[in-house]
C-alpha cells in the first residue's frame, strides 16, 4: 500500500468519533515536547508477561528512562487497570504508558498557562477542543486512558506496528518518533505492575 493511501486511511481512522463526543484520534497541532534528558534506573524484568509480548518488534533507537515518584507510579497502575478494563492486553498498556511518558512524563497535568500547548491536559495531553472530552474527563486517568485505547483499537493492525507508529496514529503529534524512546521503560513498568 502506498504511503498516501495509508496516510488517508490513518487520518480517516483518526476522525472517527465514539460515544461521549471523544474522538478516536484528534487532529491536533504539535503537543509533544521534546524528551528530557534520561536518568538512569534499574531495569525490572518479570517472568510474565514475556518480553516478546511486551516488545514484539524490538526497541527503536536510543531509550530514555526517568525515575518515577509515587504519583507517577500510581498513574502507571491506573493506565494498567484501565487497559484491563477495556479488555486489551499488555502490549496495549506498553503503548499507552510509553505515550504518557512522552506526553506528560506520567504526570496528570492541568493547564500550564503560557507553557500549555493550546488546551492539552492530562496524562496523554488530550485537548477538549479536539473532542477528547471535558477538562474534568481528560484529567481523569481512567477516562483519558480509555479514550486513548479506544483510538488505538481503531488503528487497523496496531499490534503489528512499531510502538511509535501506533502511538502516533492515535496522538497525531508533531514529534512522531519520540514515543519510541520510552518503549523499554514502559515494558518494564508493565512487567512489574501488570499482575499486582
Amino acid at each position: 500500500m502506498n504511503t498516501t493511501i495509508l496516510r488517508k486511511s490513518v487520518l480517516g481512522i483518526a476522525g472517527l468519533a465514539f460515544a461521549g463526543g471523544v474522538f478516536a484520534g484528534p487532529v491536533t497541532e504539535a503537543h509533544a515536547a521534546p524528551a528530557a534528558e534520561a536518568k538512569s534506573v534499574a531495569v525490572v524484568q518479570a517472568d510474565k508477561p514475556g518480553k516478546g509480548e511486551l516488545i514484539p518488534h524490538g526497541v527503536q533507537g536510543k531509550q530514555s528512562r526517568i525515575d518515577l515518584d509515587s504519583e507517577q507510579t500510581k498513574n502507571v497502575k491506573e493506565i494498567i487497570a484501565a487497559t484491563k478494563k477495556s479488555g486489551m492486553d499488555e502490549r496495549a498498556a506498553v503503548v499507552a504508558i510509553a505515550t504518557a511518558l512522552q506526553e506528560s512524563k506520567l504526570e496528570n497535568l492541568g493547564h500550564l498557562g503560557a507553557r500549555n500547548d493550546h488546551d492539552s491536559q492530562g496524562l496523554f495531553q488530550q485537548r477538549p477542543s479536539s473532542g477528547w472530552g471535558t477538562v474534568e474527563q481528560i484529567t481523569d486517568p481512567e477516562y483519558s486512558t480509555m479514550a486513548f485505547l479506544k483510538g488505538l483499537k481503531q488503528v487497523d493492525g496496531w499490534k503489528d506496528m512499531p510502538l511509535t507508529k501506533a502511538a502516533q496514529t492515535v496522538q497525531v503529534s508533531a514529534y512522531p518518533d519520540h514515543y519510541a524512546q520510552w518503549e523499554q521503560q514502559a515494558a518494564d513498568l508493565v512487567a512489574k505492575h501488570w499482575n499486582n
